[in-house]
C-alpha cells in the first residue's frame, strides 16, 4: 500500500532542498524579510494609519523579477470574496503610497514596473530583477479602519481592539512551489515567512498596549508603579496584579504622553507575523514560565506570562488566565521543546477571536467555563510550536497546525484537569461525524471543505485522534522521540506533509505508508471485531475479522483466570490483500476469561461492542 505520488516533493529531493528521510535537505533555503512598521491608532474613529519599510531577501537560486505580498485586511473590501461570514465589508488596505527598489510605482494591469492588486494579494513588478543573495526594499504607507465585532479571529467592540493581518506581508516563495499566493477568503488559515520586526505604535496615554516582541521602551510608556510590579512578576511564584481596576489612568498604569498620545515600540526575532492589542480598561496579570534551557548555553530560562483582560471578565475566569497560561507554556516546553520567545500573553478581545494564535499571543473573546477557558488557552498557546515555531502551510494542510495542537492540547488537558479524556471528545467527534457520511480527507486545502463541519472534523478531530493511533501502533517513547525530532528538524523552516511522514518513518525505522494512506489520504473506516472463539484441542482459535477498509494492527489481549494477560498483534499487512478474517490460536489453557481487542482504545474503531468475547 502506497500514497500518491509527490512530484513537487520529489523535485526537491533531487535538487538537495528535501530529504527522503524528513529532514531539510543540504541545499534547503527560505526567504527572509525584515520589517520596520509604524502605526497610529485613533480609536474613536477606529482608524488606523501606518507606515513600513520591508527589506526582502532573496536566498533562493533563483532570480525574481515581481514578488508578492498579502494585503489580509483587504479581507473587509467591498465585494471580496468570502467562504465564511464576514458580516462587515466595508473597507480594505488603502495604499497612498508604494515603493521598491526607490522607486515610486503606480497601479497598472499592464506589463512593466509597478503593481497590482486582486483580493489579498498584491503583485509588485520590480525596478530590477532581485538576483540570488540579493534583497529588495519595499516601501509603503497605507490606511484602514479596525473591522467592528464578527470580523474573523479580531477586530475592536469598542472598548478592546485586536490588530491583526494590519500591514503588508511577504508571500512566502518557497523551494517546493514557488509562490503561495493563494487568496484569504476568510476560513483557511495563513502560510508566512519568517523575519524581524520593529514596531512603533501610537496610542492615547492611559491605553495599555501589548504586542508580540519585546517592550524596547518600558521607561517611557509605563509608570514606575508598573515597571517594579512587572519586574516582580518575573521571579514571583503566584500572579501578581500588575494593572488592577484603580490603576487605570495616565500617570498610573502608563507613563504620561506628550500631547495625550504615547509611542510604544517592540522588537520581535524570527517570528513569522505580529499583531498587537490594546484597551483602556485592561486590568493586566503577570508571572513567569519555567521554559528549560531555551537558548542553549545550559541554564534554565524564564518566559513572561502576561493577561490583558476587563473586570467583568472574571465572571469568566480571566482572573486564572494567566495561571492557565503558565502551566501551558511549562508543559509544552517540556513535552515538546523549550518555549523561546520573551513571553506569552493572553488578552481579553472582541468575541470574534474565539481563540486564535499569533506569535506570542492569542486574543480570546466570548464567555468561557472553567474548563473552557483552559482548553482555548491551552489549545491556541499550542499553536506557538506549531505553525509559530514549526512554519507549516496552514492554508493547504489545515491538519498539519490544528490537528497538531489539538492532540497535544489533550496532553495538557491531561496534566492539568486530572481525569477528563480530551482524546475520548476527539475521538467522539470524528467517529460521530463520518458516522454521518459528511467526512473529507485530511490531504485538501483548507478552502475546499463542502462545509464547515467537515473542515473542523478534518482540521482538529481527525488528526488528533490519528495521531493517538499512531501513538498506538509505534509505541509512546517512540512516537514522542519522532515526534520532537520533526519540531526539532524543521525549528522555523517550512515543513510539507512528506517531511512530517518521512520524519516518523526515519525516527522509528518503519514503513508507514499504509498508515499514511488509510487515515491521511482516504476517508475510510476501521471495524475490527471478534467472530468467534472456538477450542482446537488444546489451544483457542480465536477468528478475527476487518470488516472496514481501513488497514490497522488487531491488537488483542487474552485474560486468564489467573491473572495473567497475554497480548498478541495481527500485523497490519495481514489486510493488505483484501482478507476480512484471520485465525490466532492460543493455548486454552490457564482458563480464558476475556478476550478483548485494543483495551487501551488508542484506534478508533467504529463500533467496539464486537470487541469483547465473551459479550
Amino acid at each position: 500500500m502506497v500514497i500518491p505520488a509527490n512530484e513537487a516533493f520529489q523535485r526537491a529531493v533531487t535538487r538537495g532542498t528535501r530529504t527522503s528521510t524528513g529532514a531539510p535537505g543540504p541545499r534547503y533555503w527560505q526567504q527572509w524579510t525584515d520589517y520596520r512598521l509604524e502605526a497610529e491608532l485613533n480609536p474613536i474613529s477606529k482608524r488606523l494609519m501606518g507606515q513600513g519599510t520591508l527589506t526582502y531577501f532573496n536566498r533562493s537560486p533563483d532570480t525574481l523579477r515581481e514578488v508578492y505580498l498579502h494585503l489580509l485586511h483587504n479581507l473587509f473590501a467591498p465585494g471580496a470574496r468570502h467562504n465564511t461570514d464576514v458580516p462587515w465589508s466595508v473597507e480594505g488596505v488603502e495604499l497612498s503610497r508604494v515603493a521598491a527598489q526607490g522607486q515610486e510605482l503606480k497601479p497598472t494591469e499592464e506589463e512593466g514596473v509597478g503593481y497590482e492588486v486582486d483580493g489579498t494579494v498584491m503583485r509588485i513588478r520590480l525596478p530590477r530583477a532581485l538576483a540570488p543573495g540579493g534583497s529588495a526594499t519595499l516601501d509603503f504607507r497605507w490606511m484602514l479602519r479596525v473591522p467592528p465585532d464578527g470580523a474573523p479571529r479580531g477586530g475592536q467592540d469598542g472598548e478592546t481592539f485586536f490588530i491583526n493581518y494590519w500591514y503588508p506581508q511577504m508571500a512566502v516563495y518557497d523551494d517546493l512551489n514557488g509562490w503561495q499566493i493563494d487568496q484569504y477568503l476568510g476560513n483557511a488559515e495563513f502560510y508566512m515567512g519568517y523575519g524581524n520586526y520593529d514596531v512603533a505604535l501610537t496610542l492615547p496615554e492611559g491605553w495599555l498596549v501589548t504586542s508580540t516582541g519585546s517592550l524596547k521602551n518600558p521607561t517611557e510608556v509605563l509608570s514606575a508603579q508598573t515597571r517594579a510590579r512587572l519586574d516582580s512578576a518575573g521571579h514571583a511564584t503566584g500572579i501578581v496584579r500588575v494593572v488592577t481596576e484603580a490603576d487605570r489612568t495616565a500617570g498610573t498604569s502608563t507613563a504620561r504622553g506628550t500631547g495625550g498620545k504615547l509611542v510604544w515600540r517592540f522588537r520581535a526575532d524570527t517570528v513569522r507575523d505580529v499583531s498587537w492589542a490594546t484597551s483602556s480598561r485592561y486590568l493586566w496579570d503577570a508571572t513567569n514560565a519555567a521554559v528549560g534551557d531555551a537558548n542553549g548555553d545550559g541554564r534554565a530560562d524564564t518566559a513572561a506570562i502576561n493577561s490583558f483582560y476587563r473586570p467583568e471578565l472574571r465572571a469568566s475566569h480571566w482572573n486564572e488566565s494567566a495561571r492557565y497560561s503558565r502551566h501551558s507554556v511549562e508543559f509544552f516546553s517540556r513535552y515538546l521543546m523549550p518555549y523561546p520567545y520573551a513571553h506569552m500573553t493572553a488578552v481579553d478581545g472582541p468575541s470574534s477571536c474565539g481563540g486564535m494564535e499569533y506569535p506570542m499571543m492569542t486574543c480570546i473573546g466570548g464567555q468561557w467555563d472553567t474548563l473552557g477557558l483552559y482548553e482555548v488557552t491551552t489549545h491556541e498557546i499550542g499553536h506557538m510550536w506549531f505553525p509559530m515555531l514549526v512554519g507549516s502551510d496552514e492554508k493547504r494542510f489545515a491538519w498539519m497546525d490544528e490537528g497538531l495542537t489539538q492532540f497535544n492540547q489533550s496532553q495538557a488537558i491531561a496534566d492539568f484537569f486530572k481525569g477528563v479524556d480530551d482524546e475520548e471528545i476527539n475521538r467522539r467527534n470524528y467517529l460521530g461525524f463520518a458516522e454521518s457520511g459528511g467526512e473529507v480527507e485530511l490531504m485538501r486545502h483548507g478552502d475546499r471543505y463542502p462545509t464547515y463541519g467537515s473542515y473542523g472534523v478534518a482540521a482538529y478531530y481527525k488528526p488528533a485522534t490519528v495521531l493517538v493511533a499512531l501513538r498506538g501502533v509505534l509505541g509512546e517513547e517512540t512516537y514522542n522521540k519522532a515526534f520532537k525530532e520533526y519540531g526539532r528538524r524543521w525549528l522555523y523552516k517550512h515543513p510539507s506533509p512528506s517531511d512530517l511522514f518521512n520524519t516518523f518513518e526515519d525516527v522509528s525505522g518503519r514503513d508507514l505508508d499504509w498508515f499514511w494512506r488509510t487515515w491521511f489520504y482516504e476517508t475510510w473506516r476501521l471495524d475490527q471485531g471478534i467472530d468467534t472463539v472456538s477450542t482446537a484441542g488444546d489451544s483457542l482459535d480465536i477468528v478475527v475479522h476487518n470488516e472496514g477498509r481501513a488497514v490497522m494492527p488487531v491488537r488483542l489481549v487474552v485474560s486468564r483466570t489467573d491473572g495473567r494477560a497475554d497480548s498478541l498483534t495481527v500485523p497490519a499487512n495481514a489486510w493488505f490483500g483484501g482478507e476480512r478474517r484471520r485465525t490466532v490460536r492460543v493455548a486454552a489453557l490457564p482458563a480464558v476469561k476475556s478476550i478483548e481487542i485494543d483495551p487501551e482504545r488508542d484506534f478508533p474503531d467504529v463500533d467496539r461492542s464486537n470487541q469483547v468475547w465473551p459479550r
